[in-house]
């Protein structure tokens, strides 16, 4: 297939531009302090960026129950410095068997329930992470998650905003252990994850949890059976690589739409001087770009074992033809826009943590559970708090989900069948330096790390502007620009409706951006943490 080769050429010069030079010392960048010095613990103790990512994805669905877990699942982006290779470990969730095509959502909710659960990958993710890539042995990566949960942690301002979003969507196990105090306490995850530590995923998916889990399920109304669990396993896949004048990207594979999107828009503006462009027209041919891409992944992507991606999808001189129909004054509306065959219809729901170790392994993780809380619904005899992934298929094709997205057949339920996601863990590799990229935020977490990311190529603020400043976001449908206060002046404001913009102001800023910046000539490293959230950057002595 044309874009195959698209994406794989580049990977020869890769590794040569990554390693130059040794991190001066190890990193980690994660939505929660203590999930982050759990990592940094793993790496102190001897493991490398490996363990600490497994260490902080179970310590992560510990503190932050509202976002990830071992109930969801995730991505993991690795950068293995002794192999020279990049990898990323797909541990996102399959749709059980009993859901069918998706009738089941004509009558039941995508959202909340146990029956808009997915099943979990997370686990399967972990387990891969550490037997194929770490040092460390279960048991010490998993004993942060295990003491948190057992010992309890306090609910923070941010936390207890997210119980009171979702509070009323819980059932009685989950209200149990997230709205009886200060503490949060989690004794039968703790016990889960014990199990696990003992037994790895086998346990998991085939043992006494898969059997507790089941139970409750069945007792429920979930659509998770044995055999749904048994049949599920992470899968390592080739990232997807590209280049745009002169730096080097390595990001999320399908069943992400991430890193296909992102070549998607950046192979449309692979002419475009955007560095020397007045904000109001960057900012208008960044809206038209994206507006184009999010219409082709909304059409075309979906699990690749399960469907077919067009060969031309970014072929060069197709991403050129959508670049030439671009009017510079003037918006394309999204009815205008052609090729979407489906009828059109009318966050703090995940995280990301990036690391690195003094070898110069790289880790840029996206995990999930969907929507805050996922779907509310805790096993009572695991502790494990399920998502509520089903709603990112387009269990409705032609209709919205949850965050606005209105997809097409590719995206359909099937068993078995793994959820298109949004998650965008990413390198950017330039000339001397490398940037760990990823962030939550649903449908708008492609145009977050594509705006940070055109800030590190740009090299004109600080880094910590890359990350922190006012974003906007266009994603086809519907056809709105989204942005926080902050990310048009007044002038540019005003300028792009005069070219027929529709301007939408976010009541509340959006994202949680967790980022490394290392130099490979100097060795130095800088963390990034998002100051929309309560994360911190932590490094090794």
């Amino acid at each position: 297939m044309k874009y195959l080769i698209f994406l794989i050429l580049p990977l020869l010069l890769l590794p040569l531009a990554a390693n130059a030079n040794l991190p001066q010392r190890g990193m980690v960048v994660a939505a929660q302090p203590a999930a982050a010095r759990a990592g940094i613990a793993m790496l102190e103790k001897g493991g490398n960026a490996f363990d600490a990512a497994a260490a902080i994805a179970l310590a992560l669905g510990v503190l932050e129950p509202g976002s990830s877990g071992i109930g969801g699942g995730g991505f993991f982006l690795l950068y293995i410095a002794k192999a020279h290779r990049y990898v990323m470990i797909d541990a996102r969730e399959t749709a059980p068997k009993l859901a069918g095509k998706g009738e089941i959502y004509k009558t039941q909710s995508s959202i909340n329930g146990p029956q808009s659960a997915g099943v979990p990958g997370l686990i399967a993710g972990v387990d891969r992470l550490v037997s194929q890539y770490g040092k460390l042995g279960r048991k010490q990566i998993t004993t942060p998650a295990i003491r948190f949960a057992r010992h309890g942690f306090a609910v923070s301002p941010r936390l207890k905003g997210m119980l009171n979003w979702r509070g009323k969507v819980l059932n009685d196990a989950a209200r149990r252990v997230y709205l009886t105090g200060d503490i949060i306490r989690q004794p039968a995850l703790a016990d889960t994850l014990a199990r696990f530590a003992k037994g790895g995923a086998d346990e998991f998916y085939r043992g006494e949890t898969a059997g507790r889990l089941v139970a409750d399920m069945k007792r429920d109304g979930g659509l998770i059976r044995e055999a749904d669990l048994a049949a599920y396993h992470a899968v390592e896949r080739q990232p997807v690589l590209f280049d745009y004048q002169g730096f080097h990207f390595v990001s999320a594979a399908l069943p992400s739409s991430g890193g296909l999107t992102l070549a998607h828009i950046f192979g449309q503006l692979k002419h475009d001087d955007l560095k020397s462009m007045p904000k109001a027209d960057r900012d208008h041919l960044l809206i038209e770009s994206m507006k184009r891409a999010y219409r082709d992944r909304n059409r075309y992507l979906g699990d690749r074992d399960f469907v077919h991606i067009p060969a031309d999808y970014l072929d060069a001189r197709r991403l050129k033809s959508l670049r030439d129909s671009i009017r510079m004054h003037k918006t394309t509306p999204s009815a205008q826009l052609k090729g979407f065959a489906e009828p059109i219809g009318a966050s703090v729901d995940t995280t990301h943590f990036s690391v690195i170790d003094r070898e110069g392994n790289m880790v840029s993780a996206t995990l999930s559970i969907n929507y805050g809380f996922g779907s509310g619904y805790l096993s009572p005899s695991t502790g494990i708090l399920l998502n509520d992934e089903m709603d990112d298929f387009a269990t409705r094709p032609g209709q919205p989900n949850a965050y606005g997205l209105v997809q097409g057949k590719a995206n359909a339920v099937a068993p078995g069948k793994r959820m298109l996601s949004s998650m965008t863990p990413t390198f950017v590799i330039g000339p001397k330096r490398t940037f760990i990229v990823g962030t939550p935020g649903g449908s708008r977490i492609i145009s977050m790390v594509m705006l940070a990311s055109i800030g590190f190529m740009r090299d004109e603020t600080p880094p910590a502007d890359w990350v922190s400043a006012p974003r906007f976001h266009h994603q086809f449908l519907p056809d709105v620009v989204q942005y926080e206060a902050g990310a048009f002046s007044d002038a540019v404001a005003a300028e792009l409706k005069r070219r027929g913009h529709q301007l939408k102001q976010m009541k509340r800023r959006y994202g949680n951006m967790q980022a490394i910046l290392l130099d490979r000539n100097s060795g130095h490293v800088t963390g990034i943490s998002d100051p929309r959230g309560e994360g911190a950057s932590v490094s090794t002595r």
